[in-house]
């Protein structure tokens, strides 16, 4: 039977619909395929540049650890910078992250979003995933801008020991004493570099599902890396602004608007089916989605309308909307993820540590 048999043929068309459109919307491909092949040609003269020294990039006043991947849109990066953040907090060490602020007011001028014990801004101010870092680790500095040796020395200053960047593999600028990647080998099209630019990380990162050989084929091609695989964990459904988790079971009887803002909603969906949840309507937005106005009154109409009994979305949406006055009254709950590496990887990153 399929998994969306169930539902009513209005909202089965739907989900049908979307899951046809995996990450990529078969109209936008072409035009993806054109800015993707000149994005790649432009990282590998950049790329050449550095590595013939034409270029030389700058060292920050501290040990720089970098998250970053080589298509575009989400792969995970922020669960997993979280995931380092926590990991150093484990063992001792005071580390801050320094992010872009994607679409944040501080994305030019400059910030610091968290002191490791404050935060000094909103989401408005910083951008989505920085926020979403500073309300899950509040022991870690956060640090947001586009000049991200800035940042690093705003961190050093304010007496953090290293810093974790970011989604920062193409940002060959700033020197960095760890490289880690995120790789998915089923990505073809929407690439920001070449596969071959991997030859630049110490570490490659790739989800278990990819397939027993693909850890085997990727140390073959890539020598001089470590590769380990990965899983993604959910820890649970939440309201918003408490720490009570919901029952999945209670969730998984009632009929559920899903709704979220993100680059590859597919991975949203799949999840929710992981807990056996088969949401009647998804809507989804922009990546980085501010959800004004109109787009409240459509998640509460398409609630109405539906007849639904719950809302769920990303732990990145939620922060945007969980003061939202309209939304409140209904109940929202929130999936949260996290990004989980084989332990080997632990014991690699432990041992650089000591090298750094």
């Amino acid at each position: 039977m399929s998994p969306t048999s169930h539902l009513p043929s209005e909202s089965r068309t739907h989900l049908e619909r979307e899951k046809r459109i995996v990450y990529i919307p078969q109209k936008m491909k072409p035009i993806l395929l054109f800015f993707s092949l000149f994005h790649r040609s432009a990282c590998r003269v950049k790329s050449w540049l550095y590595s013939r020294k034409a270029f030389k990039p700058e060292k920050a006043p501290l040990p720089v650890i970098s998250v970053g991947n080589i298509a575009f849109g989400g792969s995970g990066k922020t669960p997993l910078a979280m995931n380092l953040l926590s990991f150093l907090v484990r063992n001792g060490l005071k580390p801050a992250l320094i992010s872009r602020g994607y679409k944040g007011k501080w994305e030019r001028t400059g910030g610091i979003l968290s002191d490791g014990k404050t935060i000094r801004g909103s989401w408005e101010d910083s951008g989505d995933e920085a926020y979403l870092v500073a309300s899950n680790i509040p022991q870690s500095g956060v640090f947001v801008g586009k000049d991200r040796l800035a940042s690093c020395r705003m961190a050093r200053d304010a007496g953090f020991e290293i810093v974790v960047l970011d989604d920062g593999f193409q940002h060959l600028r700033l020197q960095r004493d760890l490289d880690i990647v995120l790789y998915d080998p089923a990505e073809k099209i929407a690439l920001r570099e070449p596969v071959s630019s991997l030859k630049r990380a110490r570490i490659i990162l790739v989800e278990k599902k990819a397939g027993a050989g693909a850890k085997g084929r990727l140390k073959k091609r890539f020598p001089q890396s470590d590769i380990f695989e990965y899983t993604v964990q959910n820890r649970g459904f939440f309201r918003p602004g408490k720490n009570e988790q919901e029952s999945r079971d209670r969730l998984e009887q009632k009929r559920v608007l899903a709704f979220c803002g993100i680059a590859r909603p597919q991975r949203f969906l799949t999840q929710l089916q992981k807990e056996n949840i088969r949401p009647a309507c998804l809507l989804k937005f922009p990546d980085h989605h501010s959800y004004p106005l109109p787009s409240v009154k459509r998640i509460s109409e398409t609630f109405d309308r539906i007849k639904a009994e719950a809302i769920i979305t990303t732990e990145k949406d939620v922060v945007k909307i969980s003061d939202d006055k309209d939304l409140a009254p209904l109940p929202v709950y929130y999936l949260k993820i996290d990004l989980e590496p084989e332990q080997a990887f632990y014991l690699n990153i432990s041992s650089l540590l000591e090298r750094i």
